[in-house]
């Protein structure tokens, strides 16, 4: 069974939210949400430590997220940047907690990265799932100094737009640039040379942020407008200049970003033929346009707000991500390929960018 790196899964607000404690089996967390109707995805939770377990994903990038929403935003979200702030720290001391019942390990620099692997490799059995910190959408960052006060708590990756308009930057479903904030902001995610999430810029914000920032990038869950045709997924130009800059794209699980003209809440992933083998053309679409496959890594965003009701019907939990490995293979992919995309990638792109 191949080693996994999931590069973004929001563990915290899962717990915090959503109420999972993701201690306990799926099956557990499902039985406890039966009959609640409060979120579309309850009783179909598909994230849990063991079942991260039971599919050998040792490591991910774990997220921080909270929006802040200007009052005629009619997103979802907190109403001040403060609030947003304090509902991080909420997040940060669960992995804290999760941290202190060695059910995690924080990974802050390249030797934490390599002695995580070899200890794992060893014994898996016995040792926590390693997780890099990352803050999805920058809105709860009030100033500089609470930047660098992220960065000292081990913040490694930074993406500074979410859904809407953002204070750093443009999101999803919005269009605009990154304006005098945003590029103070670039310019302090150089200096402490942290890694910059492309994830959910818009267009014009995205092409500004690359002229501005010259660091490290990733894209942790994005999908490919090629197969998908919303502004949500990279178009080929989009990718190609992420391959110059030696990026890795993370492939996304949620139904939507797989499939097109998908409709929530209505749409079934059984009917609609939509299963794991879906994924395997959008990352195929990057290595081609690569020319090889190390482009392109897992970034699930299982559990993001949606469950079983909007991923692959042959997904049950998590662990199952491990079916990748005979799918790609029948496609064609070697072994050495597999193994980079579900986890060489991503670790190389740590080994590569996280401080010594």
């Amino acid at each position: 069974m191949k080693f996994i790196f999931d590069a973004h899964l929001d563990l915290s607000m899962n717990a915090l939210e959503w109420n999972r404690d993701l201690r306990q089996d799926v099956s557990q967390i499902r039985a406890l949400e039966a009959g609640m109707t409060d979120l579309p995805d309850r009783e179909k939770g598909v994230v849990s430590f063991p079942s991260m377990r039971k599919g050998n994903i040792g490591l991910c990038t774990a997220t921080l997220i909270a929006r802040y929403v200007k009052p005629k935003n009619k997103l979802p979200g907190w109403n001040s940047p403060e609030q947003a702030w304090a509902q991080t720290q909420g997040q940060l001391a669960w992995y804290r907690a999760m941290e202190n019942d060695k059910q995690l390990i924080q990974i802050q620099t390249k030797k934490q990265l390599e002695a995580h692997l070899l200890a794992w490799k060893q014994n898996a059995e016995k040792n926590p799932i390693g997780y890099v910190l990352s803050l999805e959408g920058a809105d709860s960052i009030l100033s500089m100094e609470h930047l660098h006060r992220m960065h000292h708590e081990g913040l490694r990756a930074i993406g500074p737009a979410h859904y809407g308009p953002g204070t750093y930057a443009f999101g999803t479903d919005s269009s605009g640039g990154i304006g005098v904030k945003g590029k103070t902001l670039l310019k302090e995610i150089a200096q402490l040379k942290l890694i910059l999430d492309a994830t959910h810029l818009c267009d014009q914000s995205f092409w500004e942020t690359l002229e501005a920032y010259e660091g490290p990038l990733w894209a942790s869950h994005s999908n490919v407008r090629k197969w998908v045709p919303n502004k949500r997924q990279f178009d080929d130009e989009q990718i190609k200049v992420l391959l110059e800059r030696n990026a890795v794209i993370g492939m996304a699980f949620d139904a939507w970003m797989m499939l097109p003209n998908w409709k929530r809440g209505s749409t079934d992933p059984k009917t609609s033929g939509l299963n794991l083998e879906t994924i395997v053309n959008h990352m195929d679409h990057i290595c081609q346009l690569a020319g090889n496959s190390n482009h392109v890594m897992i970034g699930s965003d299982l559990d993001g707000g949606f469950g079983k009701e909007q991923c692959p019907f042959d997904l049950d939990t998590i662990a199952d991500l491990q079916k990748l490995d005979q799918i790609l293979t029948k496609r064609g992919y070697s072994q050495n390929d597999v193994e980079k995309i579900l986890s060489k990638n991503g670790i190389r792109f740590l080994s590569e960018n996280l401080p010594d």
